[in-house]
This record gives C-alpha cells, structure tokens and sequence, in this order.
C-alpha cells in the first residue's frame, strides 16, 4: 500500500480561480499579485499553474486590508465514488457506508461532472483509468473550472507510483494504490476530511 500526497498536503492549497473567488476579485488579479511578487505562490510542473497556500492568501489580505478569505468546512460526510469498475465502487462505497459517510457513484468523469454539482460531495474518490473522461482529465476539468474549493480528491488507483505522484501534481490531495485494506482506505479519507480518530 502507498499513500502518496501532494508537495503541501498539509495545507489548503488553492489555483489562482479559486483564491480570487475567496478575495472577490479575477483570477487574472490574483495572478497579477503573485507576479508582481506580493503574493507567494508555486507553479505546477507541465502546464505551469500556480497554487497558493491559504495560509499565504490570508496574510496576504490581511497585509493589504483585505476581508480574510476562508475556506468553508464541508458541512457533510458526503463521498463520490469515481471509479468505472462497479465490484471495485461497491466496495468502496460499502466500507465508507458502514463508517458513517453518505455516498453516491459515478461510473466515469462526465457522470461525476454532474454529481459534483447536484450531490455537493465534501470529498472524491477517484480511479485514474476509466473510459471517456479519465481520472486525469477530471483533475484537469477541477483545475479549470474549480466548482467546490473545500472538494478533496483522493485518487485510488493500480497505476504506477510514477501516475499517482503526477495524479498529486495535478491537484488530488492524496493518493491509495490499489489493492488497499478497508482500514488504509478509512484512514486516508479521516485524514483528508480532518476526522481523523486519535
């Protein structure tokens, strides 16, 4: 079992859409500011992206006399489950359903493009190779159109070390190779969803 995470899974790390909605401002604002050098940001190898700490972002506004942005705590123990294989979803689904999370399943990327918006998951399990819309071109879509900033994405997947560490790269927050125990997949999604049982 690996569980590989994103360079600063530890913080809320935002793209620059995401942080000039917080700020109420364009993203093109934001990345005038990180350019400009008042706001620290790092770039996403490939396509060059930037993230941006909300750690940073909020002293960032408070140094400018800006409201302080905040990331809303999800305010439900929803999980969508992306994956095209449905004995691999139903396993997933059935352990997070006996721990206490509601969740719905999404059989590719198109059909999770929807559920993200009428089943406002707080969290999304994630497979890498699926037909039509892959894992990687859900990230890419997330990226772009950035719909839920508190959504966290663990990617589950038989993919290569190598896959899962460019699955972190693109924006999941977190990554379980396949195959996987019920108590790895457990921890991983306490831990994302910051209900992680001491």
């Amino acid at each position: 079992m690996s569980v590989a995470t994103s360079p600063i899974a530890a913080n809320t790390t935002l793209s620059s859409r995401e942080a000039g909605r917080l700020c109420g401002v364009s993203f093109r604002t934001v990345i005038r500011w990180v350019e400009r050098g008042e706001l620290r940001a790092f770039r996403l190898p490939g396509r060059g992206d930037y993230r941006i700490a909300l750690a940073e972002l909020q002293d960032f506004a408070r140094r400018n006399g800006l409201p302080e942005p905040r990331i809303p705590r999800p305010a439900s123990n929803k999980v969508l489950v992306v994956d095209d294989d449905r004995a691999m979803a139903n396993a997933i689904r059935r352990v997070l359903h006996q721990a206490g999370f509601e969740t719905q399943i999404a059989a590719d990327g198109f059909q999770a493009g929807s559920l993200l918006h009428s089943f406002a998951p707080a969290l999304m399990t994630l497979d890498l190779r699926m037909p039509g819309l892959d894992g990687v071109g859900v990230l890419r879509f997330l990226q772009e159109a950035a719909p839920l900033p508190s959504l966290k994405v663990l990617v589950i997947s038989g993919e290569s070390e190598e896959r899962l560490r460019e699955a972190c790269q693109l924006g999941a927050h977190a990554a379980l190779a396949k195959p996987f125990k019920s108590e790895q997949l457990l921890y991983a999604v306490r831990q994302l969803l910051g209900k992680a049982e001491t």
